[in-house]
């Protein structure tokens, strides 16, 4: 089992990077990049959940906050945020290169995991794997916004989590989204949960289950 600290880094100038780092023992291990969505902040029970789990099983993870929540405490990101989000991400996927020297993966929670998705569109092999939670494929009752035009162009592999009650998208839609991507995936669908995935009901088993997903399907 390992530790966690705060993890400050400001290497990039625009895009300071904000987090708890949960450092797995072996110097070597492969590190996962977590963020949160748009009403949260890295201390999202959710995160912080998977963060331990991941740990306890060798991988170190950094939770981190994206920029828009470094300079807004409170509410949405802001229109046009997408961009430097992006750039924070990105900083933090540095800041573990320089640190680790296993694979690095990156994966976030709804408008979080938007943006890596994102980010790993636009710059091929940036990192190993994604890890989607709760992608929100277009706002609740709203078809006509769907989220699905970087996926053709992304090239990681990458795996989606989501509730079977998800409004913001629904098996049979994420079904046919991820036939846009030309990279393997996988999706893990959560029986009863919503768009928050952990509820009171099954917050003891869905680190674990996700974790073992994930790490199986890095194997491939």
């Amino acid at each position: 089992m390992g530790n966690c600290e705060e993890f400050k880094d400001d290497s990039v100038k625009d895009a300071p990077v904000r987090g708890f780092l949960h450092r797995a023992n072996d110097p070597e291990a492969d590190c996962l990049v977590l963020t949160h969505g748009a009403g949260a902040n890295c201390q999202a029970p959710l995160l912080k959940a998977l963060a331990d789990t991941f740990c306890d099983s060798g991988m170190t993870v950094l939770r981190c906050d994206l920029p828009f929540r470094q300079a807004r405490p409170h509410g949405p990101p802001m229109r046009g945020a997408g961009e430097r989000d992006q750039e924070g991400l990105r900083a933090a996927v540095e800041a573990m290169r320089r640190k680790s020297a296993g694979r690095i993966y990156l994966g976030g929670h709804s408008y979080g995991g938007r943006q890596a998705s994102m980010l790993a569109a636009a710059v091929p092999g940036l990192v190993e794997r994604l890890l989607l939670l709760s992608y929100p494929l277009h706002p609740p009752k709203r078809l006509d916004q769907m989220r699905t035009a970087h996926l053709p162009s992304l090239q990681t592999p990458a795996m989606f989590v989501s509730g079977e009650r998800d409004g913001f998208g629904s098996r049979a839609e994420m079904e046919t989204a991820l036939k846009l991507i030309p990279a393997r995936t996988e999706l893990l669908m959560i029986p009863g949960a919503g768009h928050e995935l952990m509820t009171a009901k099954n917050r003891a088993e869905l680190p674990g289950r996700v974790v073992e997903a994930f790490l199986t399907f890095s194997k491939g």
